[in-house]
């Protein structure tokens, strides 16, 4: 039994991803015939989308003990399996950045049996965790120190998987808030009135399955592993990790995360094909086999926690670097975007 962390792992190189991804380009340059989108991930969607409305339909006249269970076991499966399929779509994977349209819609129809609106908001604060990851302040994937203090006792870390909906799509907006558009109010709109039709025509019980079903899918659920496997440090020095298991299968290769960090660019679906063109990048590398093993080990683990997670200042990312080569231009940003706004020379 270890001591319990009491601070955050600080990190001051830049993020490893980066340089991973020139040097396997540098040797396989092959790897580029993988970039672009896969328009058969939108099938798996249709498909779990009408598993779901069915389903709704199906228990709204079923006892509260029968609801419970098909509440947790399908409908938290499907939908946590719906929300990271939205992940694909922020990049946008199924039909590529030059058709923003097809994919938007799209990511409103996945979002619908999830029962609140949660794809642009995604989208938008996404970005930030691919280009500052594990910055301070700037990555919306990182725990708060609130968040560490509150939640490293073992009864807080149940506390704490529990709470990953709420934590998880909260974090972003009150740490580092942007502003509201139009897309955000679309989805909100699409979304309260698919919400109410569900409600009129089978019930609170229908609605009570699906919306219930995201907030438990996405909470102590076996699937919720991967919110902890991807980046909590289970071995000193490494930030990201992969899982490779069977589970894969309905979470749209979400378990390839040093696959997906390395390429964003490349459909979930072709994944695995990055390890097998570039293996010596990635065999070495420390990965799970287990979500349910990995939320057992965050939680009775002593030194794992909320801490458990690498931090580092912007001023050791690359993009600080070539930003800050003329050391002449003062770089001033958006405070509710982190977007560069203007950048003026210091006389």
């Amino acid at each position: 039994m270890g001591l319990r962390r009491e601070d955050f792992i600080w990190e001051y190189t830049d993020e490893p991803h980066a340089s991973r991804r020139r040097e396997i380009l540098a040797k396989y340059p092959q790897m580029k015939k993988l970039f672009g989108y896969d328009w058969r991930i939108s099938l798996q969607f249709c498909a779990t989308v009408i598993i779901q409305v069915f389903m709704a339909y199906m228990v709204r006249n079923m006892s509260w003990t029968e609801l419970i269970i098909l509440t947790y076991v399908v409908s938290g499966t499907l939908n946590h399996s719906l929300s990271v399929g939205l992940h694909e779509l922020s990049h946008n994977l199924a039909f590529g950045p030059h058709r923003p349209l097809a994919n938007r819609l799209l990511g409103y129809f996945a979002n619908l049996p999830m029962g609140v609106p949660a794809f642009i908001t995604f989208k938008k604060y996404h970005r930030d965790h691919h280009k500052y990851l594990a910055v301070d302040g700037w990555d919306p994937d990182l725990p708060t120190r609130i968040e560490a203090k509150m939640f490293s006792s073992t009864l807080g870390k149940i506390l704490y998987v529990g709470l990953l909906p709420i934590t998880y799509s909260l974090r972003p907006i009150l740490v580092m808030p942007k502003k509201i558009d139009i897309l955000e109010i679309q989805n909100l709109v699409i979304q309260l009135t698919f919400d109410f039709l569900i409600y009129y025509f089978l019930g609170y019980k229908s609605l009570f399955y699906l919306v219930i079903g995201t907030l438990l899918g996405l909470g102590f659920h076996p699937i919720s592993g991967h919110f902890i496997a991807e980046h909590y440090v289970f071995i000193k020095g490494f930030e990201t990790y992969s899982y490779y298991g069977p589970l894969n299968l309905i979470t749209f290769n979400v378990g390839y995360h040093n696959e997906h960090h390395d390429f964003p660019n490349i459909p979930c679906w072709r994944l695995p094909e990055v390890r097998k063109i570039a293996p010596e990048f990635y065999d070495n590398l420390p990965c799970h086999n287990s979500w349910i093993k990995v939320l057992y080990d965050f939680i009775t683990c002593t030194e794992m926690g909320p801490y458990s997670r690498i931090h580092r200042d912007y001023k050791v990312t690359s993009e600080y670097a070539i930003i800050n080569k003329n050391k002449n231009v003062q770089v001033i940003r958006d405070s509710l975007s982190n977007d560069i706004v203007s950048e003026k020379k210091i006389e």
